[in-house]
């Protein structure tokens, strides 16, 4: 096979859109509902979509070519029902959705499945930086078109805020904190007005973009980075504000962290052999850092670091790929490390941290009897 013969390889992250297209398709028919304008789906069934069918198959009202009559929905972000619906009702009102929250609290995959849901499409993004200038929110010129032309339509470069616009669909605009607060505040008379002013095109009917109907924005904040550039209280006030927290239940915490490390080792190439009782021992020990307090109820030393799902995920996966490509002695003896690359990430001082972690539930879990917490408090030496 020649190199121009090869099959093209897959991407290795699908967008929602694409990943989920089977689920966005059924539900389209599904519930035939009223929606807002420029919606793909009811509300109803954007809920549905994130949330899931709660494991009851959805009926088609009517056969329709190429979709199953019947459907179970997945769930896809593992949270409140009830933040979900305050979303879609945001979104619903062409009001201005924030999501806040630590890091790793999957706050942009659920902007991204809502976005999905709502327009079909999560591709209109802004991702936040330092660096991050007002054309992003704007518009910016096609230079070469601009010195042959001068100021016409044709030049103008729309960004994907003003792509949303024109097409009346939502747009991300992921870590908003990371942007100058005067780069932000270019959002402040889009989200109050509707529309954009080019000055350059004045006198002309494209001198003002209004946005179509269905058309809002989905921003993400990291508490983290909360006083890197603050928003202003003009911005504040034309966002609806949702916290997204760390998920509360610990066996679907680790349903998830299989599912998601799963997938990871399976795009590396490989299969999945790490046990359930490795993978239930990592979701312990970060919901006890975590949380502050053992399952048991001792006291723990929380780390400064943010013992995250994301992060958790990472752990399991680096384990997975591990087990498959270097196989060796048992793969539990690669968690302390793992562990302490994710603790040291922010402060020295975690070191000491996760120490007496493994000074306090590590041992006494250990002389309790269990053979696993046992020969991870034989591994303590690793973590120096």
């Amino acid at each position: 096979m020649t190199v121009t013969e090869q099959a093209v390889p897959a991407r290795q992250v699908q967008p929602a859109e694409e990943r989920h297209a089977a689920e966005l398709a059924f539900l389209a028919v599904q519930d035939p509902g009223p929606r807002p304008p420029g919606w793909a789906l009811t509300p109803r069934a954007v809920v549905t979509f994130v949330c899931g069918s709660e494991g009851v198959e959805l009926a088609l009202p009517k056969r329709r070519a190429g979709l199953p009559s019947k459907l179970e929905i997945a769930p896809k972000f593992v949270g409140e029902r009830a933040l979900v619906e305050r979303c879609v009702v945001t979104l619903a009102g062409e009001r201005g959705l924030l999501l806040t929250g630590e890091p790793g609290t999957a706050k942009s995959m659920l902007s991204e499945l809502l976005a999905a849901a709502v327009s079909g499409t999560s591709a209109l993004t802004v991702q936040g930086t330092a660096g991050t200038t007002e054309d992003a929110f704007r518009y910016g010129w096609n230079y070469a078109l601009l010195l042959a032309q001068g100021p016409t339509p044709q030049a103008l470069v729309d960004s994907p805020v003003l792509s949303a616009m024109r097409t009346g669909r939502v747009v991300r605009v992921e870590e908003i904190t990371r942007c100058l607060p005067e780069v932000q505040d270019a959002l402040v008379s889009i989200l109050s007005d509707r529309r954009i002013t080019v000055p350059e095109l004045t006198a002309t009917e494209d001198a003002v973009v209004g946005a179509a109907p269905g058309f809002t924005v989905i921003a993400t904040a990291n508490l983290r980075d909360r006083g890197v550039s603050e928003m202003s209280a003009a911005l504040k006030r034309r966002f609806n504000f949702e916290t997204v927290g760390p998920i509360a239940d610990a066996d679907a915490e680790a349903v998830l962290i299989r599912r998601q490390a799963v997938a990871a080792v399976q795009r590396a190439g490989a299969s999945f052999g790490v046990d359930d009782a490795v993978l239930d021992a990592l979701v312990t020990v970060f919901r006890d850092l975590r949380s502050g307090r053992s399952t048991e109820g001792w006291d723990v030393e929380r780390p400064g670091t943010v013992m995250s799902t994301a992060e958790a995920v990472q752990v399991a996966a680096s384990l997975g790929v591990a087990a498959a490509y270097l196989p060796g002695g048992d793969v539990l003896d690669l968690l302390p490390g793992h562990l302490l690359g994710v603790v040291r990430k922010d402060d020295p001082a975690d070191h000491a941290r996760l120490l007496g972690y493994w000074d306090g539930p590590v041992r006494r879990r250990a002389e309790n009897g269990s053979a696993m917490w046992r020969r991870l408090w034989d591994l303590r030496g690793s973590l120096r």
